[in-house]
């Protein structure tokens, strides 16, 4: 499954992008370091790529998560999750994400993550959408302010991180705040018809 508006593209993520996708990361390391979740003292490391993947798959199978490479111009530009997804009377998940350096402030994130949203709220049945992030994540902090999503407080210790556990600032949207979905709503706001899905 693809999710498509106007130069960006949410795609599965595949074995096959090992490569292209480890050039990425090592590119960016400097960058996402300070955002990025980290083992704690004592658990294991972070697994091989490969394994990251078979990983994210089987929690999709299981509806668990829903992992994306962002692509723009059809070329790697990052990776959108939504993780923790839960059912039932909950019906929530939590997107994480990053971007390529080199492409921020394009409106890419934004796209993605509102492209996302409206999957969520539509097809997948999810009622309600969080991101949580640093407080000193300035561009992330845009990203939620630009698609009107809800603060709703600190979370102290909320994510080890950059070895250690930091504290994340709670962001959420339901379904009935975006009826006429989010990325109509965010293409407006900068002047953009509306691109088919």
């Amino acid at each position: 499954m693809e999710l498509r508006s106007g130069d960006v593209t949410l795609r599965p993520i595949h074995r096959r992008d090992r490569a292209a996708w480890g050039r990425l990361r090592a590119a960016n390391a400097a960058w996402l370091a300070p955002w990025e979740a980290t083992p704690p003292a004592g658990t294991l490391p972070p697994p091989s790529f490969p394994a990251m993947v078979r990983e994210l798959r089987q929690q999709a199978r299981l509806g668990q998560s829903m992992p994306f490479v962002v692509e723009h111009r059809r070329r790697m530009a990052g990776q959108l999750t939504v993780a923790g997804m839960s059912w039932g009377s909950l019906r929530s998940g939590t997107i994480g994400y990053w971007v390529d350096q080199r492409l921020a402030g394009r409106g890419i994130t934004p796209t993605a993550v509102a492209m996302t949203t409206d999957h969520c709220f539509g097809p997948v049945g999810l009622h309600r959408v969080e991101i949580n992030i640093r407080p000193e994540n300035v561009a992330s902090l845009r990203v939620v302010e630009k698609l009107g999503f809800r603060d709703e407080g600190l979370r102290r210790g909320y994510l080890h991180i950059d070895g250690a556990w930091r504290d994340h600032r709670t962001f959420a949207l339901t379904a009935e705040e975006a009826p006429d979905g989010l990325l109509a709503r965010w293409l407006a706001a900068r002047g953009d018809a509306p691109a088919p899905s």
